[in-house]
């Protein structure tokens, strides 16, 4: 972390005064949530870097969605980055409403989160949600999604449970984004059809010839489920930790910048630290936006 912090310096990164005393103890170990998506594990490294450098500690919790909210408005968990929206909307509105989870900011106002589906079946004419039934043979009758209890599965087990769209004879089948990605990067080497959980950003997107669906304005949002990801912190949080608060109201994203971050991770990289760290040099413009007025903890 000193050549980062000489690197900070060096681009002008100049720390304010020193955390007031008024904040909380509780505040230099600040806890992160990570459901293991690519995205979000990229920008909570990014985060961890900037925080240690301002001089707190930080551990991340591995978590599924579900347990993520419950842990944020139980206090077990200061922050998280991914909150996408409206997909996780009946996980977050009642501890919104409640005060036990409250929002920091949008850290990335424009994304996608719906159904989307391989080159060969589009072509043969599955465009819509409602076409899917008709290509059950082809699809073998599954859907890919992604890990047990994300939002995105839900809805997709509800289309099949209420047999909305001629569903009901569907199977999804769940693992998790890695093992998701590999099943259908395997049905597009093979020229097989295939419908799975797609978002953007992600690498995905270049690396797979995928299409969007229409049709699923009701489970997924209008405009092919067009969304945002929020950042959403534990109750209080803002009122107890300022400083930090103010560090991830200032933490905004760009796809182009996320897609940097999954890139170095999805071609290998298992470094994760080392990935977040040369894109923060990489970005100095965006970073010290971020950090502008925040206060180093002495």
């Amino acid at each position: 972390m000193k050549r980062l912090a000489h690197w900070l310096l060096a681009f002008g990164f100049l720390y304010g005064a020193s955390a007031q005393a008024t904040e909380a103890q509780r505040c230099e170990l600040i806890t992160l949530a990570d459901v293991g998506w690519t995205d979000i594990t990229m920008t909570t490294a990014v985060a961890r870097l900037v925080l240690t450098d301002l001089g707190y500690r930080t551990q991340v919790k591995r978590l599924s969605l579900p347990d993520t909210y419950q842990s944020l408005a139980d206090g077990q968990v200061d922050v998280f980055l991914g909150n996408w929206m409206p997909a996780q909307t009946q996980l977050l509105d009642p501890h919104l409403k409640t005060g036990r989870i409250e929002k920091l900011q949008t850290n990335l106002p424009t994304v996608r989160y719906t159904l989307a589906v391989l080159e060969p079946a589009y072509n043969a004419g599955l465009h819509d949600f409602a076409d899917i039934h008709r290509f059950k043979d082809q699809l073998r009758g599954q859907i890919f999604g992604i890990e047990p209890g994300n939002e995105g599965n839900g809805m997709v087990k509800t289309m099949i449970k209420e047999n909305v769209f001629g569903l009901g004879d569907f199977t999804l089948v769940e693992s998790s984004e890695k093992g998701m990605l590999n099943h259908v990067e395997r049905a597009q080497q093979m020229g097989r059809p295939a419908v799975f959980l797609g978002w953007e950003p992600h690498p995905m997107n270049d690396k797979l010839r995928m299409f969007y669906l229409s049709g699923g304005d009701k489970y997924f949002g209008p405009n092919y489920g067009a969304a945002q990801v929020n950042t959403v912190a534990r109750g209080g949080f803002a009122e107890e930790c300022p400083n930090v608060a103010q560090l991830f109201r200032n933490m905004t994203f760009t796809i182009a910048a996320e897609n940097q971050l999954m890139s170095g991770v999805l071609e290998g990289n298992t470094n994760r630290r080392r990935v977040a760290k040369q894109w923060i040099e990489n970005n100095p413009e965006l970073v010290n936006g971020w950090i502008q007025g925040i206060s180093k903890r002495q």
